[in-house]
Formats: structure tokens, sequence, C-alpha cells
């Protein structure tokens, strides 16, 4: 069952689940997401292995950042780009307490594409955010278009969504992409 914006809000202050929401989302939140914005946008530079015990993650070039002053960037038909969140997600590691009537829960986000994306054919490559994690979020997005797609960075392109999870989970998120980890370039043991 999702959490309302509103209800988010009000969890944010208690547990500071997302941090630096926009001005828009703080003050005239709408629904049950959150709308996350686009701040780094990044090219891989070589290829990526997924093994059993091991894995590769490509090295990755950063071609725009809202915070060395980038404004816009283009996705050219067929090009795939990495982008990562202005905002950053605290996802607790234990039950936390969403009623006061109602037993604690873990907590899990779910990122869907704002509708624009894909009414532009833009696809997004997302993944869920278990209990644990601290950091940006990192995305793919590909233009499946034929025409040019131009995106502002700053622009609100993801919806986050919170959802309770019922039961227990063995332990919570501990793996190398914490603390906004983009990608790392590096050959490394799986945990």
């Amino acid at each position: 069952m999702p959490i309302s914006a509103l209800k988010l809000l009000e969890l944010n202050e208690k547990y500071n689940l997302i941090e630096n929401l926009s001005e828009r989302e703080l003050l005239n939140p709408e629904g049950v997401g959150t709308d996350l914005r686009v701040g780094e946008v990044y090219k891989i530079i070589e290829p990526g292995f997924l093994g059993i015990d091991e894995r590769h993650t490509p090295a990755i070039k950063k071609v725009a950042d809202i915070n060395e002053g980038d404004k816009k960037v283009v996705l050219n038909p067929g090009a795939y780009v990495l982008v990562k969140t202005m905002e950053r997600l605290n996802v607790p590691a234990e039950k936390i307490s969403l009623e006061t009537w109602k037993a604690s829960r873990y907590l899990m986000p779910v990122v869907y594409p704002r509708s624009t994306l894909q009414r532009c054919g833009i696809a997004l490559f997302r993944t869920k955010t278990d209990p644990g994690y601290s950091g940006e979020l990192t995305f793919g997005l590909t233009n499946l278009g034929n025409q040019k797609f131009t995106f502002e960075l700053g622009a609100r392109m993801f919806n986050v969504v919170f959802e309770p999870v019922i039961g227990d989970i063995n332990r919570a998120y501990s793996g190398q992409h914490n603390q906004g980890r983009v990608s790392g370039g590096v050959t490394e043991f799986q945990n």
C-alpha cells in the first residue's frame, strides 16, 4: 500500500527519508509519489561483466553536472546514459512506525518514470531500493524514439513511491553502490 506524498513529508521530518527535495515537493506535493530531479549524467566508456562471484562495473565519464553549471543534455536516438538524482534517499535499515496504531514496517522506495519520458520515447531503467540504502539514486535512460530528446538538469524526471514491507528481512542493504556510487570501473567480489 503506497504512502501518500503528504504522509511521506510527515515521515521525512522524523526519519530524513529524502534530502534536498525541491520546493514544489515540499510545498505542493501531489498524489502518492514524490518527484525526483536529475543532477548528473554519465556515459559508459568500457564493457561490464556480471559473474557468479564477481562483477566489473564499467568505467564512466561524467557528461553533465548541475553543480558545474551544465543546463541541458541531448539524448540522441539509440543513446544510453546513466543519470543520478539531486535528491539523496536514506532508507531506514530498521522498521519504523508509519502509524501509531499499526505495527512498524521496513520501507522500500520504488521509482517510476514521469509519463513525459514515455511520451517522448525515453525508457527508464531502474531497480528497487532496499532498506539500509543511503545515497543518490542512479538510473539508466535510453532514447527508443527516432527524434532527439533534450532535458534540463534539475528537471523532475522520476517519481518515487514508498511502500511498506510486510515481514522481516535477513539483513539491510550493504552493497557497493551505497552512498550514491554510480559505477566503479573496477572488478570486485559481490557481497
